[in-house]
Order: structure tokens, then C-alpha cells, then sequence
């Protein structure tokens, strides 16, 4: 079974355990044991800041690891202490984390964990007041962009405005193998960022029920951002 089959098997799979809702095949929704624990945690409104910012890491650590299954391998030759062998490494650049200010940063340190020699980029995003349109204050690329795998990283996928000028930018500067990480979303975000990129891979910790009259993820977890760091 190849990898595409084994997603889609998977995003089927959770399409039929949320009823009547379904998305398309690009999103991968992750349903590991932990990965849920984690995500109640986030949402309690006790859990202090430390906490929900070292949670964060850890989801996003499950996360990158589901994410990264098919880079590359190409095989080297090592001398183990009892013989030389073939074995396999990352072959190619190496990837890329690129969060979405402010409250992808909360993310980025789980990734590295696992690559230690993945680049960190940076978009910076504001929401107008009036209109509610995103727009990009601050976009920093590591070198060889279109040579690397791209995690985009944003704790919650709401309107999905964001997400999607922020792949829009990556491409823009030449990203092609760009997938993007949310530990919660609701529907809305998600079938906006899969109509405009239907070709980037979604990876969902938790899928929620709606957003209210204020863009809130319903039930949520509240501000991201202002959990992550401590304000208001």
C-alpha cells in the first residue's frame, strides 16, 4: 500500500466517524491517543502558560512526526563496531519550519526536536479590523526554498484566511513540498484553505464544531497566541 492510499484510507476513516461532514483527501486528520490528551489539556482555561506553551511543543512534536513520513532517504556508508554498512539518512536539503506569527511560534520548538537540522522561517500576518482580510507584515525564507520540505505551522485554523495567503507567499518565493500543521480547526478553515490549496496537505489534531459570531473556534481553547505567551 502506498502512502497516498494509507492517507486516504486514513482522512476516510474520519470522515465516516464525523457523520454527514467530509473534506477532502488532502486533509489528514490525527487521531493518536496522546495527541488528544494533550489537546484537552489546551483547552482547559486553568492550564497556566508554562504549561499550555510546553504542550504546545509536544503536539507539535506528534505532529511533524505523522508529517515527515515521506522525506527522503538515501543510503551512506557507516562503520558500526562490529562492520561497515549501507544505512539510510535524510537525503537533499533539509526541511523547513515556517510559522505564522504570532502563535506558530508556539510550535516550532517541538519540530527540531525531531530534525534538529531543519531552517526556521518566519510570515507575519495581521487581521484587518473593518474587513477581517489577513495581510503580511514580515515574510523571512531560509535559502533554497524550493528545494526543501515546508512545515507551516498555526495552532488554530479559523477562517482559514491566514493559512491560505500564508502558503500563497510560500509558493510566491518558490515553495513547492509545503504542508501545513493546525492543532485545532473548524470546518470553515478548513474547506477555504483545501479550495484554495487543494495540492498542500492538511494535518488537523482536532476537528471543532464551528466558529461564532467573533471568528472563535468553537468549543476551542481561546486565544493561541495570548495562552502561548502570556497576554491579553
Amino acid at each position: 500500500m502506498n502512502q497516498n492510499t494509507e492517507k486516504k484510507r486514513e482522512a476516510d476513516g474520519n470522515e465516516k466517524r464525523r457523520g454527514e461532514i467530509s473534506f477532502a483527501d488532502s486533509v489528514i486528520f490525527l487521531n493518536h491517543p496522546l495527541l488528544k490528551h494533550k489537546i484537552s489539556i489546551l483547552r482547559n482555561r486553568r492550564t497556566g502558560t508554562n504549561e499550555f506553551r510546553t504542550i504546545v511543543g509536544e503536539i507539535a512534536m506528534l505532529m511533524g512526526y505523522e508529517a515527515l513520513r515521506d522525506l527522503p532517504l538515501e543510503n551512506i556508508e557507516v562503520e558500526t563496531p562490529v562492520e561497515t554498512c549501507l544505512t539510510p539518512v535524510i537525503s537533499g536539503r533539509k526541511m523547513a519550519v515556517v510559522p505564522i506569527l504570532r502563535a506558530g511560534l508556539g510550535m516550532v520548538e517541538g519540530i527540531p526536536t525531531l530534525v534538529p537540522s531543519a531552517k526556521v522561517g518566519h510570515i507575519g500576518m495581521y487581521r484587518d479590523e473593518i474587513t477581517h482580510e489577513p495581510h503580511e507584515y514580515y515574510c523571512k525564507l531560509p535559502a533554497s526554498i524550493d528545494e526543501r520540505m515546508i512545515l507551516v505551522t498555526d495552532p488554530m485554523l479559523a477562517t482559514g484566511g491566514s493559512a491560505v495567503d500564508a502558503v500563497r507567499l510560500i509558493k510566491q518565493k518558490g515553495g513547492k513540498q509545503i504542508k501545513f500543521l493546525s492543532i485545532i480547526a473548524a470546518p470553515e478553515g478548513v474547506r477555504k484553505f483545501t479550495e484554495q490549496h487543494p495540492d498542500v496537505p492538511l494535518y488537523v489534531g482536532q476537528l471543532d464544531r464551528c466558529l461564532n459570531e467573533n471568528a472563535y473556534i468553537c468549543p476551542g481553547l481561546g486565544d493561541a497566541g495570548d495562552r502561548i505567551f502570556g497576554t491579553r
